[in-house]
């Protein structure tokens, strides 16, 4: 079962969440139908977004949007603070020769250009952040953001493992963060302990549970786990939501759509989910508009 986990230390300098995300990820590639890049990019990113929601309260979400110039395109992804997911890439058939064996070169199918990060609280405005990309490796673009807009001092790191016919074989991430008050001592312990961590997917593919990453972030530093939470992919899609969309098009587009197509097919960006309306379908929603 994919979830993810809240941890702090008992000396409380620092915050360690982990999760592992390979039901998760496998379930995005189904959808979206990614080739091993694309699924490698996404699942990293809709990782990053699940620990960053594991911040948030209630009802509270955060999308994260990755920009590059390369041939990934855009990747978006929300979450929140359920442990709820979604998000696509847009252009999810992409191959390039890999530089190392057996490491998926998303850095360069991402390229360089903006990642940015919007949590919406509730409040009247959401608040954005936006960082440029400096690896398009989305672990360290997170880190990057977290420091420079949020000023909080982190390490992320993220990973997904495919096996030879494009399915994930695993996936999960973490993200440390320190707290006010770490000790220079602490931090020089925690950085050279992390400089020796195996990549978390090797571990997620070892058996590691979030709590065992956790715990092998932290090191010799004993923690509490604070909270367990079920992730899973889920849209907030649905025929209700897609008829308010094409109610909102207006009588003359849905008149149109009926003499040209008898009827319309919409499709979700997040999830895949496709939509039929029949012309009589398409009828009714021109009497409620009526």
């Amino acid at each position: 079962m994919d979830y993810l986990i809240r941890s702090m230390d008992t000396g409380r300098n620092f915050r360690v969440f982990a999760a592992v995300t390979t039901g998760v990820t496998e379930i995005a590639r189904q959808r979206h139908d990614t080739w091993p890049i694309a699924t490698g990019a996404l699942g990293r990113v809709m990782t990053g977004a699940l620990l960053l929601g594991a911040n948030l309260k209630g009802r509270d979400m955060v999308t994260v949007r990755v920009t590059g110039d390369g041939p990934l395109g855009s990747i978006v992804v929300s979450a929140n603070a359920g442990g709820e997911v979604r998000g696509y890439v847009q252009e999810p058939h992409v191959d390039l020769p890999r530089q190392i064996e057996g490491k998926l070169p998303v850095g360069a199918a991402v390229g360089r250009g903006t990642l940015s990060v919007t949590k919406d609280l509730g409040l009247k405005e959401p608040f954005t952040g936006s960082v440029e990309i400096i690896s398009g490796e989305i672990a360290e673009d997170l880190t990057h953001y977290l420091i420079t807009s949020e000023q909080v001092p982190s390490a992320v790191s993220l990973g997904v493992l495919v096996d030879g016919e494009g399915r994930v074989r695993a996936s999960g991430g973490f993200w440390l963060e320190l707290l006010p008050g770490a000790g220079e001592e602490v931090v020089g312990i925690l950085e050279e302990h992390l400089a020796g961590l195996p990549p978390v997917s090797s571990m997620v593919d070892n058996g590691a549970s979030p709590e065992d990453i956790a715990r092998a972030v932290a090191g010799n530093f004993q923690i509490n786990i604070l909270d367990k939470t079920p992730v899973c992919f889920r849209c907030m899609c649905g025929v209700k939501k897609v008829e308010n969309l094409l109610v909102s098009l207006g009588s003359e587009e849905i008149q149109d759509m009926i003499e040209k197509s008898g009827g319309a097919e919409v499709r979700c960006h997040f999830c895949g989910e496709t939509y039929n309306f029949s012309a009589k379908d398409m009828e009714r929603l021109l009497e409620e508009i009526r």
